[in-house]
């Protein structure tokens, strides 16, 4: 007796590597990290991802600098991750005080960056506990 056939459909994941790369605790790396994020989305064909993108990784990434009290010596890691909605982006510290959203006083000059980060990312955003010390803070833009 013949069997049967089925169409099977085989989807391959065809995304790129995450990028993933250590900077030292400073303003330097913000700046630097984020040339290296628009040129990682323009290799991936996601330019117009390139503005919301570099803002989300610009709060992220300088909270940890200035908030985490990541020990000296400690580098902070981001990782970009193509998704099929976008970009992942996340920022791993060595710290595990977790980042809180603040409703800042009109006069004050700060404290706005996680509530930019949840507008430009739809509220797609979060932060999770690292296995052994710190923490990562995540956001998908697209």
């Amino acid at each position: 007796m013949e069997q049967p056939t089925t169409d099977r459909q085989v989807t391959l994941d065809t995304r790129p590597d995450p990028v993933v790369a250590r900077w030292p605790l400073s303003g330097r790396s913000v700046a630097r990290a984020r040339r290296e994020l628009r040129g990682t989305l323009s290799t991936w064909g996601l330019d117009h991802l390139a503005d919301p993108a570099e803002l989300v990784l610009s709060e992220l990434l300088t909270n940890a600098v200035r908030h985490a009290r990541t020990p000296a010596g400690r580098l902070v890691e981001t990782r970009y991750e193509r998704m099929p909605e976008g970009i992942r982006i996340e920022v791993h510290d060595a710290n595990d005080r977790l980042p809180q959203m603040r409703r800042p006083a009109d006069d004050d000059e700060g404290g706005r960056g996680l509530a930019l980060v949840d507008v430009l990312t739809g509220r797609r955003w979060g932060v999770s506990s690292r296995q052994g010390v710190g923490k990562l803070v995540w956001a998908l833009v697209g």
